[in-house]
């Protein structure tokens, strides 16, 4: 399978996505060195597994390596972890000519991607992406940051890596719940921009749900494919890479009432959210419903989160779920900027949205 190439002029990189990277760190990471020295930052979990393996590679390839462990979850996406890691980069006397390893779910990719944007005014990074929901989505296309209080992924900035390269086998490692997270992701695509994609996932979304390999290397290729070619028509995000965002206006809601913790994943939170643009398109009139049924059936089938009532039955009341909404970096001039459809593979940009009946789907989903 081919790499997917990310055309961005002078900033062009390549996704590779192969298996056993890991345990051959050195050799791809060798071209891209202008000195055997190197950044890595993960996370403990990551760590426990994968550090013995990548540690021989990169002693047989003479690599130094200088390693920071991070604790796992969503909280250390903060200002508090940044700094840590901008001060830890300094203090090991990292040069601008340096590369910088992020190693880890979107968390890590997220946070080091941009640390590296800001230290030095910009040290090279590589993303190493080890759930299949960064595989197929965060660690793509240059968008890092950190969260705040007043919402997520609200600081941060455009950084490309020079490259992204993907292990499928640390999959083997991943719970079936974060798994089915990813995948709630790699549907997103079919939903908002390819049907036949939709089409193919609604037959073999079984077999790459049950992990088989040959399904797993192509949605991921075909995922990252999409996002690619929004991502070089529109870097950022002033128009159409904002459909990417299909589902997250409403899920970032939920993952901020939610504390961002593991009661809701992220994935998790795109999946409502796609069902709850899905209605609220079909209750507007921009979508038919036999589309919606469509989606519900395949949601179904594949057992994806679809409705509020599936984080709890005791979730904080609609109103503060659209307070929540009006924090989305897509709201302009005070009002919510919409991903909805037209259709299965069909995403558009709207802020004439009807708020009341955005309350009343919210509300039928609780």
């Amino acid at each position: 399978m081919k790499n997917v190439k990310i055309d961005l002029g002078k900033k062009t990189y390549e996704i590779k996505i192969s298996s056993n990277i890991i345990s051959n760190l050195g050799a791809e990471l060798e071209p891209y060195l202008s000195r055997k020295n190197i950044w890595i930052i993960s996370d403990e979990n990551i760590l426990n597994i994968y550090q013995a393996r990548f540690q021989q590679s990169l002693n047989d390839f003479g690599i130094n390596f200088n390693l920071m462990k991070l604790p796992s979850g969503e909280a250390v996406k903060s200002f508090s972890f940044f700094e840590k890691i901008v001060n830890w980069l300094l203090e090991t006397g990292i040069e601008r000519d340096d590369l910088i390893i992020a190693f880890g779910g979107g968390v890590i990719g997220d946070l080091v991607g941009f640390a590296a944007s800001t230290t030095l005014r910009g040290v090279d990074f590589i993303q190493i992406p080890t759930t299949l929901l960064s595989q197929v989505d965060s660690s793509v296309g240059g968008k890092t940051g950190i969260n705040s209080s007043f919402g997520k992924n609200l600081i941060g900035s455009f950084n490309q890596p020079k490259a992204v390269i993907i292990d499928i086998e640390v999959l083997n490692t991943l719970s079936n719940r974060e798994f089915r997270s990813g995948y709630s992701e790699i549907v997103k695509y079919g939903l908002l921009a390819d049907i036949d994609f939709f089409n193919w996932l609604d037959v073999n979304g079984d077999k790459l749900l049950s992990r088989d390999q040959s399904a797993i290397k192509y949605a991921i290729n075909r995922s990252c494919s999409i996002k690619a070619k929004i991502v070089i028509a529109d870097e950022k995000e002033k128009g159409e890479r904002a459909l990417l965002n299909l589902g997250h206006t409403f899920g970032h809601a939920l993952e901020s009432l939610t504390g961002y913790s593991d009661k809701l994943l992220h994935g998790e939170g795109v999946s409502i959210g796609c069902m709850l643009a899905f209605e609220v398109s079909s209750a507007s009139g921009f979508c038919p419903s036999s589309d919606l049924e469509r989606v519900k059936n395949h949601f179904k089938k594949n057992k994806l989160k679809s409705k509020i009532k599936d984080i709890s039955q005791s979730f904080p009341p609609t109103n503060l779920i659209i307070e929540e909404m009006f924090k989305d970096k897509k709201v302009k001039n005070e009002l919510i900027n919409f991903v909805m459809v037209r259709s299965i593979g069909e995403a558009f940009i709207t802020n004439e949205v009807d708020l009341g009946v955005v309350s009343q789907v919210i509300e039928q989903s609780r």
